[in-house]
């Protein structure tokens, strides 16, 4: 099947394509936040540079893009450069086994965080197993004897999440107007 676009539309299409604050990750950074955990941002000094890390219960998050590292729901192959495409996302996932046991290894926990888990359909339970996730990290932290270096870490869990407006009405912000009516 021959490409739509001529090799410079794909190319400007393509390059536009974003790898910093997607839709999957903001999504996943809004949850988090509204469930009140604090994080750190594409953590230069881990391996692969996580997209979200909270040192505090030493785990990482990383929320990857379907066609990007390969994941098996991925219906669509690319039809032109299929060998250029496949070699590169064979690569990106090498990078990603490699990056997920070194983190392992130093003792974090690693949650990946898939884009097709984020649909409509599948987001409620997807979110809540981050959620049990997380629970289950926070209990191991904070159940551990005081000269305990560090967590076993978990297994790899597959998680996503939506959108802020979904979780709930929005904080009411305007503390001044609020005091004056409980009053």
């Amino acid at each position: 099947m021959a490409d739509k676009m001529t090799p410079e539309q794909r190319h400007r299409c393509m390059s536009r394509i974003r790898g910093r604050d997607t839709k999957p990750e903001m999504t996943v950074r809004r949850w988090l936040w509204h469930q009140g955990f604090r994080y750190r941002l594409c953590v230069k000094e881990l391996p692969g540079r996580p997209d979200i890390v909270m040192r505090k219960w030493h785990t990482v998050i990383m929320v990857n893009g379907c066609f990007w590292h390969g994941h098996g729901c991925q219906k669509h192959k690319p039809a032109t450069n299929a060998r250029f495409w496949h070699e590169k996302i064979a690569r990106n996932q090498a990078r990603d086994k490699r990056n997920q046991a070194m983190l392992r290894a130093a003792g974090w926990n690693v949650i990946v965080v898939w884009e097709c888990q984020l649909t409509p359909k599948r987001r409620q339970a997807t979110l809540r197993d981050l959620d049990l996730a997380l629970s289950r990290i926070v209990l191991q932290h904070s159940a551990r004897p005081a000269g305990y270096a560090s967590p076993p870490a978990l297994e790899p869990l597959t998680a996503a999440a939506e959108p802020a407006a979904d979780y709930g009405p929005k904080p009411d912000t305007n503390r001044k107007s609020r005091r004056s009516t409980e009053k």
